[in-house]
């Protein structure tokens, strides 16, 4: 329910548009939630290995530092607590406000809503929901892993009906209708969208690898914090067993919802509906279609649903990063202490204030670049991790050993180191952005070890 709970958040619902505009056809829509439900896959089924290893809390971080050196995972904390883990929960947590203003109109983002309004700056009562929202599941996790579980499972379950009760009558409303021919008549013919109905095509192989590169930043933003249960192995039972099993079954789950929805969206919506939905807001255009006027409402629903649960898990398993880095001495040595619920409760608070913070941009699209293009980099760091392991530590034992090894973790490095170089030529500002911000942990690491005292 973590693995499942954390990935499956807003995205779902909204990148399909900017996807279908950068690659122009339903086979290469389908074709990037498959390429990336693949690389997932992949990631998931190595970090097994690893899991198994070392189940410990603090997941990533403590894989980088063990296969490379501390510099390498304290390069990944330091990027999860800047922009990583608490721009995705700013990024859920402004989903939800945003969805709860078909409900209460003084949330939606008008200039008749705005509460201050300072220069370039508007403060809006959606934002502050947002804040209030990660805030309360900030405070239920202090309280311990039992009540954060319970969200978790209670609000995951029920998106996952949601979702396949969607699904479920997209297509049954599909059978009735043309559409799905239609959209498959050129399946295969790459091109992008233009909102006034132009479509220039795309037939150098350089420029397709680009098209794809830019259409995966939003599925690979949705399909990711996968990697969240690893933060927590110190609180699960049996960890070297479970963790390995949860990555695999949460992560296929996801998978295969993804597609099936995506499916769904060309079943019941043409093309252009799809790439030029209102404010990228598929899946309420496609709830239009299958329920009516009452769709939209369904679906807001189901969204915000969806981003409880989702902002619960990547709050549940973040802090454990910090806490981790901290025992360490990488980290604020607040954080490195446990209440008396057994939780690294100051941990969990400094993550609420620095999203928190972040929920005050109220932009949603501007993260994706930066966000894919940074966890993409250190999943690639981590799988090489795993050959450097087997050769640095052959002595330690390995209950569960990478799915399709070596072949399956070099296609994801590959495929990987592909995705980064491509995005930084094609969407150079925010990637380059989540470059600078990971670069900028070298001199702040070499400050906090020359200084002999943590941050």
């Amino acid at each position: 329910m973590v693995v499942a709970g954390s990935m499956i958040g807003s995205g779902i619902f909204i990148v399909s548009a900017d996807i279908t505009r950068n690659v122009g056809s339903a086979g290469w829509l389908i074709f990037v939630w498959l390429i990336t439900g693949f690389m997932t896959l992949t990631a998931a089924v190595s970090y097994g290995e690893l899991s198994a290893m070392y189940p410990k809390a603090g997941g990533q971080y403590v894989y980088l530092k063990e296969a490379f050196n501390p510099l390498a995972g304290f390069l990944y904390g330091w990027s999860f607590f800047a922009v990583i883990q608490t721009a995705t929960i700013a990024a859920v947590g402004v989903a939800f406000s945003k969805f709860a203003g078909y409900f209460f109109k003084i949330l939606e983002q008008n200039d008749d809503n705005i509460l201050i309004h300072l220069g370039g700056f508007k403060l809006y009562p959606a934002q502050l929901l947002s804040i209030v929202l990660i805030a309360f599941l900030t405070y239920i996790n202090t309280k311990g892993i039992k009540g954060g579980k319970l969200i978790q499972t209670t609000f995951t379950v029920t998106k996952l009906l949601s979702l396949f009760g969607l699904i479920g009558f997209g297509f049954l409303l599909a059978a009735k209708g043309s559409i799905w021919h239609a959209n498959w008549q050129d399946a295969w013919s790459m091109k992008n969208l233009g909102a006034n109905g132009d479509a220039i095509p795309i037939s150098a192989t350089g420029a397709i690898i680009g098209a794809i590169a830019a259409g995966m930043v939003g599925s690979i933003f949705s399909s990711d914090s996968w990697n969240n249960v690893t933060f927590i192995a110190g609180e699960i039972k049996n960890p070297k067993r479970n963790i390995g099993l949860s990555l695999f079954l949460g992560t296929l789950i996801v998978t295969i919802i993804y597609v099936s929805a995506n499916l769904m969206y060309i079943s019941v919506l043409p093309l252009h509906e799809v790439a030029f939905a209102k404010q990228d807001r598929v899946a309420v255009v496609a709830a239009n279609a299958i329920f009516g006027n009452a769709g939209t409402y369904v679906i807001a629903v189901m969204i915000m649903i969806s981003t409880f649960g989702c902002n619960n898990g990547l709050i549940l398993a973040g802090a454990r990063v910090y806490y981790t880095m901290a025992q360490d001495g990488l980290f604020f040595k607040k954080a490195a202490t446990l209440n008396k619920n057994s939780v690294p409760e100051w941990a969990l608070w400094a993550q609420c204030i620095v999203a928190s913070i972040l929920c005050l941009s109220g932009k949603y699209g501007d993260l994706l670049d930066m966000v894919a293009f940074v966890v993409v980099v250190f999943y690639v760091l981590t799988i090489i991790g795993i050959f450097v392991l087997r050769s640095k530590r052959p002595d330690i034992e390995r209950p569960y050993k990478a799915f399709g090894y070596p072949v399956l973790p070099v296609i994801y490095i590959i495929m990987g180191t592909a995705f980064c170089i491509a995005l930084i030529f094609q969407k150079p500002v925010y990637a380059g952005f989540g470059l600078i911000i990971m670069l900028l942990g070298i001199p702040i690491y070499y400050l906090a070890k020359g200084s002999n005292r943590q941050p």
